[in-house]
């Protein structure tokens, strides 16, 4: 189900999924819809709207995890953080990629029922349900060296982090964003760091890697060149995991030294997710495709997306949430009346942050659910 809610100065899209008896879950985008509301103003808006969701869209689920797009870190975070600071139960990262309706800030969050939440270091959240735990890290936080040295490092703490619960890289964590402040400059000592320690924990390209997003975005610390959010299951066998590659369409990632998966799912005994990286408008040899035309760019975006949605038995339909990323905010209306026409009431973002190559003006990653009946347990 899919809906839009209008307030008198925001919008909420909602998806919902509902497989009764078990765990329900609800994807959230609220957008502020009156640009000349203070920052004050619209922080108070974006609660209030979140708040009304919780108490009649999604009565009963917890937030687990919530990510805010805001235009200006620096001067807004410790508004944001001030008010975040008493929700205790849910991830929070906080990024710098502004959305592109002229507004100050937005949120994603996700919601489930039937779940056992608690916080634990470093901003890492475990919901718990039946055999499974559903680590949500968030904002990972670390200072000093270069784009690789932070890239080590972030991966490093995280390694540690999943190793205190039983978990590993290459067995566990099926998704990661990386945002890189200044990615024309930075990308490639992410891309440099991120393979590094993917060999070290046995992720190659005869094994696998992890569906990603490395994308433009200011961290909310000045000292930070890369900033990182992961998602990881613990209790996940490897039957339950498969990888998607759309060879018709797009070529392995490592094939030009970059180390993701196209996308990933997961089946449980109730349901499919889908978790589609970061996708551009590309071809099976890695070329950009319609250089400089941003509707043609779109286009073929979204049609890689359908073949990678297809692949895992899966359509634009099943689709929970989409983020958008623009390089330029001059395609933001063109943009914006696609996605409107096409999808007029999923869950959808746009927001200004370079994509990691600079022929690519649009890239765009999504998160799919879907109802099926299998062997391994329930979500």
């Amino acid at each position: 189900m899919d809906k839009v809610i209008r307030f008198e100065n925001s919008e909420a899209r909602i998806s919902c999924f509902n497989e009764k008896p078990n765990a329900c879950e609800f994807h959230v985008m609220i957008n502020i819809n009156n640009a000349k509301l203070p920052y004050p103003k619209q922080l108070e808006e974006i609660f209030n709207a979140f708040n009304t969701v919780r108490e009649t869209e999604a009565k009963g689920a917890i937030p687990v995890f919530k990510r805010f797009f805001l235009s200006d870190v620096s001067n807004q975070k410790e508004h944001l953080t001030a008010r975040t600071a008493e929700v205790r139960n849910c991830a929070i990262s906080i990024i710098q990629q502004p959305p592109l309706n002229g507004t100050k800030i937005a949120l994603w969050a996700y919601l489930v029922t039937n779940m056992q939440v608690k916080t634990a270091e470093n901003g890492c959240l475990e919901a718990g349900h039946g055999v499974f735990t559903h680590l949500w890290t968030a904002s990972i936080p670390k200072q000093g060296g270069g784009p690789k040295q932070q890239t080590i490092d972030l991966l490093n703490n995280y390694v540690q982090q999943l190793g205190r619960r039983h978990c590993t890289l290459a067995t566990n964590c099926v998704r990661t964003w990386f945002f890189v402040r200044d990615v024309d400059l930075n990308y490639q000592g992410v891309v440099d760091g991120r393979n590094d320690r993917f060999d070290k924990h046995g992720l190659t390209p005869q094994t696998h890697f992890i569906a990603s997003t490395g994308i433009d975005g200011r961290p909310q610390d000045e000292n930070m060149l890369v900033q990182m959010d992961a998602y990881a299951i613990k209790g996940i066998e490897k039957e339950q995991i498969q990888f998607l590659y759309a060879p018709t369409h797009l070529n392995r990632t490592c094939e030009y030294g970059v180390a993701f998966e196209r996308g990933t799912c997961v089946d449980y005994g109730d349901r499919r997710h889908v978790f589609i990286s970061g996708t551009a408008s590309i071809n099976d040899k890695g070329e950009v495709m319609h250089v400089g035309n941003i509707e043609e760019q779109c286009l073929r975006m979204w049609e890689n997306v359908e073949v990678l949605l297809k692949e895992a038995g899966c359509s634009f339909k099943d689709v929970a949430q989409m983020i958008v990323y623009l390089r330029d905010a001059a395609d933001y209306a063109l943009v914006n009346q696609l996605f409107k026409g096409k999808f007029p009431e999923k869950p959808w973002i746009i927001v200004y942050a370079s994509v990691c190559r600079p022929g690519w003006l649009i890239e765009m990653e999504a998160i799919a659910i879907k109802a099926q009946n299998t062997r391994f347990p329930a979500f």
